[in-house]
């Protein structure tokens, strides 16, 4: 086992257990868990203390906004770094960028321009930081089970540092100021920092510096290759697509109370609905199915995982609409089998450029498809919206598995991948 060291006669530990007993992964999920937590209660914090600054709505939702728009750049230009150098010196670092780019936003001095031009920057390393860290779980915990276990329950804890963050943000800004809140958030970074310095392997880059090309170049070389091999392509648009759908009802939850004359407190449960349903299917998933169950689910759970969201084209109420969207949770399981199909199809000296774009892409979209919920929502119902995104969403999930079907290897040897990879060629594997 990567990274472990136990009693030879002990039994072995197996499941989310398992993964555990690696030390290294010990380290990452702590260092993932304050960095998490600063992310979430640092945006709260500092939406707060931008209104309180100027007065403006439209400048705190922008805050939030910012927090995904910078994605994008970020995972295309720098996702050569997530290669280029070793993997411990790019967390550690991104975690310090993020750290003294919060502790200015402390300084009274600092103007709501400069906040949201840090906000911007953090947002900006964020994609660079979590694809290192997933091409890195594949060296601390193999590129079988115990990586896709590790990676749901990394997925885990970031959705339910989401329920938690905001719930610990909102304490926090009761009793501190934002710019105390925030003050807090510079210690996770830095916490974060030392255990992935202190609790990790130092190892060598993939690729190197040294292999002639800038980093602009060999950012957007990795993604031009990954994005150019079919198979590879189809299965990160599995991850992409279901969520420019599925944030419908959470982008509209507000709106949909309001429609149907509930309060705050039915709101909350309509926002919290969704991943709870996620969070106890993939703990579901990952403890009681096989590593070949949980391939088997992959595609029926992504072509269906949406239809619940039908159900809001009969304008439920609370109760209905929260069982909708605890199934249509349950059904985002399925990436603990993609993650595994992922790792396999990728080449590892592409593998740190191959997440980062793949981080990059899902923030992105996931803020698209808010804005195109909203935009609909300007000009049919709520209900009508959010139904309407359950089905187009289905459809193209139904293209999109007949063509994952079609691409999938029946035992296509790693070194030929690797080749179809290098020579950006886009053929289709034969399926067995």
């Amino acid at each position: 086992m990567p990274g472990a060291t136990r009693n030879p006669c002990a039994p072995a530990p197996r499941g989310y257990r398992a993964v555990f007993a690696v030390r290294e992964f010990r380290a990452v999920f702590a260092a993932h868990l304050l960095s998490l937590l600063g992310v979430v209660v640092s945006e709260l914090a500092l939406t707060v203390l931008v209104y309180d600054l100027t007065e403006s709505p439209l400048l705190s939702a922008l805050t939030f906004a910012l927090g995904m728009l910078p994605y994008l750049v970020g995972g295309t230009l720098f996702a050569g770094i997530a290669d280029r150098y070793p993997a411990r010196r790019v967390l550690v670092t991104c975690d310090l960028i993020c750290a003294g780019c919060v502790a200015v936003m402390v300084l009274p001095g600092t103007p709501v321009a400069g906040l949201l031009v840090l906000r911007c920057l953090v947002a900006a390393v964020s994609p660079v930081f979590t694809g290192t860290r997933m091409a890195a779980l594949t060296d601390i915990l193999g590129e079988d089970d115990l990586y896709v276990l590790g990676r749901s329950l990394l997925r885990i804890v970031s959705q339910s540092a989401l329920l938690a963050g905001f719930g610990v943000g909102g304490l926090l800004l009761a009793v501190v100021s934002p710019r105390g809140a925030i003050t807090i958030t510079v210690g996770t970074f830095l916490c974060s920092a030392a255990l992935l310095r202190l609790g990790t392997r130092d190892r060598p880059a993939r690729t190197g510096a040294g292999t002639g090309g800038t980093l602009l170049k060999e950012s957007l070389s990795g993604a031009r290759l990954v994005l150019g091999h079919r198979r590879i392509r189809a299965l990160m648009l599995l991850f992409w697509l279901p969520p420019v759908f599925v944030v419908a009802p959470e982008a509209l939850a507000a709106p949909y109370a309001d429609e149907i004359g509930v309060g705050t407190a039915a709101l909350g449960l309509l926002m919290c609905a969704m991943p709870v349903g996620h969070i106890a299917a993939e703990l579901y998933a990952g403890a009681a199915l096989s590593p070949r169950a949980r391939s088997l689910i992959v595609l029926p759970f992504a072509a269906a995982g949406l239809l619940p969201l039908v159900l809001y084209g009969l304008r439920p109420g609370v109760a209905l609409a929260a069982v909708a969207l605890l199934l249509a949770g349950a059904g985002s399981a399925y990436v603990i089998g993609l993650d595994q199909w992922f790792v396999e199809a990728v080449p590892e000296e592409l593998r740190g450029r191959a997440m980062t774009l793949l981080t990059a892409g899902l923030m992105t979209l996931q803020g698209v498809g808010m804005a195109l919920a909203g935009l609909a929502a300007e000009f049919f119902p709520v209900h009508q919206v959010v139904a309407g995104a359950g089905v187009l969403g289905t459809l193209c999930l139904l293209t999109l598995v007949a063509e994952v079907r079609r691409t999938a290897p029946a035992s296509v040897p790693a070194h030929r991948i690797r080749t179809e990879v290098r020579d950006g060629e886009d053929r289709q594997v034969p399926h067995g």
